[in-house]
């Protein structure tokens, strides 16, 4: 038989009775594949497959599905899991055809107008904030309760009420957590000099040429804590604020007509998660190398990587509402009424149009993700 020469040919070990059989069978079958045209790697991804035919067939007929990460290769939930997903083969055990854009500066505008299907954001106050000029956008997962951002400082700057007379920085726009910040701790905001940054060099506060930046607990305090420079920070929850750490949106329509799809989608990325939990040390070698072969490197180098993940798996475990990606509307509803008061938010969408607390939700089962057995 021509299978068994090749066999043979190999010089693998020869098996006896029905296991033998069976891995003629397999060879022979994978082989007949091969020779027909069928690409090997489309046989290997074939035979990982785990979930029915029927399952299979309905993923495959949600097309490609794009994912555009609004950072990077940075090591964040929402991020990190999707590209870990792809690259442990998640997607193909449950017949996903996933396509990643690293580079992509506008996700909403890509997802909304059904050119992508998932992106992630920085927290829920993103969404909100969008929602009124982005339309077929919901929110399916949220990675924690507590908000991503802080105001660093110089030493001298020992209270955020010391900001008055003084400069504060922000990127892109200031959040209107960090407007709620300065509020609880009694600054009168008009008497702070508000400068948008282009300098994402966090010594900029330690040299003094601004007293302090809104940032992102995660990034620019822990280079600082890197470098051994002194320098003082504010989180919201210091002064009894609640927020939400990273959101991933989908395109409404699409989840509307491939919501099995879509859930199949967060099943493998929140897979690869569970693993960066459990496991930071190989998730962030992973990412890195992604990062430096998709030159990306520099700007997203280990050591920063490491950084950055130790911080923001903490705030995936802490969660105060469930396990990882499940949201609910009592999470949201500070942020709700916080955008509305400092963030200009006039006449918001309710909640309900804006998110899903179900997809995810369904996903688990008394606390543990329900990952298909073949």
């Amino acid at each position: 038989m021509g299978c068994a020469r090749e066999d043979s040919l190999s010089h693998r070990p020869i098996l006896s009775g029905r296991s033998a059989r069976g891995h003629m069978m397999a060879g022979c079958a994978t082989l007949a594949l091969a020779f027909a045209g069928v690409p090997l790697h489309a046989v290997q991804a074939a035979e990982n497959v785990i979930i029915s035919d029927a399952d299979c067939e309905r993923n495959k007929a949600a097309g490609t599905i794009t994912y555009i990460s609004g950072y990077g290769y940075s090591a964040s939930a929402g991020q990190l899991d999707v590209f870990l997903a792809k690259e442990m083969g998640f997607f193909d055990q449950l017949c996903l055809t996933v396509d990643i854009n690293a580079a992509g500066g506008n996700g909403q505008l890509l997802v909304s107008s059904g050119q992508a299907q998932f992106t992630a954001l920085g927290s829920a106050s993103d969404v909100m904030l969008a929602a009124a000029n982005s339309r077929n956008l919901t929110a399916v997962a949220t990675y924690g309760s507590t908000s991503p951002f802080s105001i660093f400082t110089n030493e001298a700057v020992k209270s955020l009420k010391d900001l008055e007379g003084k400069k504060l920085g922000y990127f892109i726009n200031i959040t209107p957590i960090a407007l709620a910040m300065l509020d609880a701790a009694g600054v009168d905001v008009s008497k702070v000099e508000l400068i948008k940054m282009t300098n994402y060099d966090p010594t900029v506060v330690t040299r003094g040429q601004v007293d302090a930046i809104v940032g992102y607990a995660s990034n620019q305090p822990q280079t600082l804590k890197a470098m051994g420079l002194p320098f003082n920070q504010f989180l919201p929850g210091d002064l009894g604020l609640q927020g939400t750490y990273n959101v991933m949106e989908v395109n409404t329509q699409f989840l509307t007509e491939h919501r099995e799809a879509a859930g199949d989608f967060m099943r493998a990325s929140l897979k690869a998660l569970d693993i960066c939990l459990a496991d930071e040390e190989k998730c962030v070698d992973m990412i890195s190398k992604l990062a430096e072969e998709n030159n990306q490197g520099s700007a997203f180098p280990r050591d920063q990587q490491a950084r950055t993940w130790s911080v923001e798996s903490n705030w995936v475990r802490t969660s105060a509402y469930g396990p990882p990606g499940v949201q609910t509307h009592a999470e949201w509803q500070g942020e709700y009424e916080l955008n509305q008061k400092f963030g200009g938010l006039k006449n918001p969408p309710p909640l309900d149009s804006m998110m899903d607390v179900d997809l995810v939700a369904s996903l688990y089962k008394d606390g543990k993700l329900i990952w298909p057995e073949k």
